[in-house]
């Protein structure tokens, strides 16, 4: 029996109420809706804070991990942020369960729910999984990130670690840098950014940018390019892209050699874009690639940070989506 019980700190959060049934993407949430995660997750930073840190806000929901990729942070996060609201969790990988056997997602999925699964946070190497799984269950799904095509906690955990660095976003600009085409974290950083007003510049070689996504949106904009340096020019906020290193071997990029030349963020490049500028990578790292070590661990990092608050947020959109489900 799914019991939702407020603690003042969270309740008193907001005024507004979330109403999807589940979260597979940034790029259909409002202006206001991202507002409402990033207050509700405050709240839960401040939870987090606490000596204990933890709250009986969840008892009675049971969160479901089902991963059929590998994953540190964002398996590690939700489970963290499901047992601190007091839910109980039951982690699932394809390796050693029936998928193994030749069970379908939409198998599994309803036997999740057949047993009592209220969320299911959700990771798949196939673009588009977590909605044909939403689709076949009442239980909510949380897209943990689906092939190459969307990540959207992490996009509000970093849109959230930017927010208690600089404030606002309305105008401040935003360097991506990487293999921002086959990024599912870089398309949901790029709905949540303009439409919090950020002008985002995607940058990387010729063969790993999707020039599609450049143009003008209602709040912010997006600018594709090949020139690094020029792309950190007034830049506030730069984020490095893990490069997978498997494209140098598909053709995409010449050698490791020359990515490093044209596309790590170095000291050299940082002292382009503005002073204090943050650094912010998604993890997991390969320094001395995309990023310098000196870099990775500098004052301007705020790396582990994005880790950390992670866990808030994840606690934010379980606690929100839960207590949609109890109305």
């Amino acid at each position: 029996m799914l019991e939702v019980s407020n603690s003042d700190a969270i309740s008193t959060a907001t005024n507004l109420q979330w109403h999807a049934k589940d979260l597979l993407d940034t790029d259909t949430l409002t202006p206001e809706e991202i507002e409402l995660v990033l207050t509700t997750a405050e709240a839960m930073h401040e939870v987090r804070s606490r000596p204990v840190g933890k709250v009986a806000t969840l008892r009675g929901a049971t969160v479901v991990t089902l991963f059929y990729e590998q994953s540190t942070r964002t398996r590690a996060s939700f489970e963290v942020a499901a047992k601190a609201l007091g839910a109980d969790v039951v982690n699932l990988t394809a390796s050693g369960s029936s998928v193994e056997k030749g069970e379908s997602l939409i198998d599994t999925i309803r036997t999740l729910e057949a047993i009592g699964a209220d969320v299911v946070v959700m990771r798949h190497g196939k673009s588009g999984a977590p909605y044909l799984a939403a689709r076949h269950t009442s239980a909510s799904v949380i897209n943990g990130g689906d092939g190459t095509h969307a990540h959207p906690t992490q996009a509000l955990l970093d849109l959230f670690t930017m927010r208690r660095h600089v404030g606002s976003l309305e105008g401040k600009k935003v360097v991506i840098v990487g293999d921002v085409l086959h990024s599912r974290v870089a398309r949901s950083n790029l709905w949540t950014l303009m439409a919090a007003g950020a002008s985002v510049t995607l940058c990387g070689p010729a063969t790993l940018l999707p020039h599609t996504l450049a143009g003008q949106g209602e709040h912010g904009r997006c600018d594709v390019t090949t020139n690094f340096d020029k792309a950190l020019e007034g830049a506030d906020i730069v984020m490095a892209l893990r490069i997978q290193k498997e494209r140098q071997n598909s053709g995409l990029i010449p050698s490791l050699r020359e990515y490093i030349r044209g596309y790590q963020l170095n000291a050299r490049r940082l002292q382009i874009a503005n002073p204090g500028a943050l650094v912010m990578h998604p993890g997991p790292m390969n320094e001395g690639i995309e990023i310098a070590p000196d870099i990775a661990h500098g004052l301007g990092s705020v790396i582990e940070e994005q880790v950390t608050n992670g866990v808030a947020v994840r606690m934010a959109l379980l606690y929100l989506i839960t207590t949609a489900r109890a109305r």
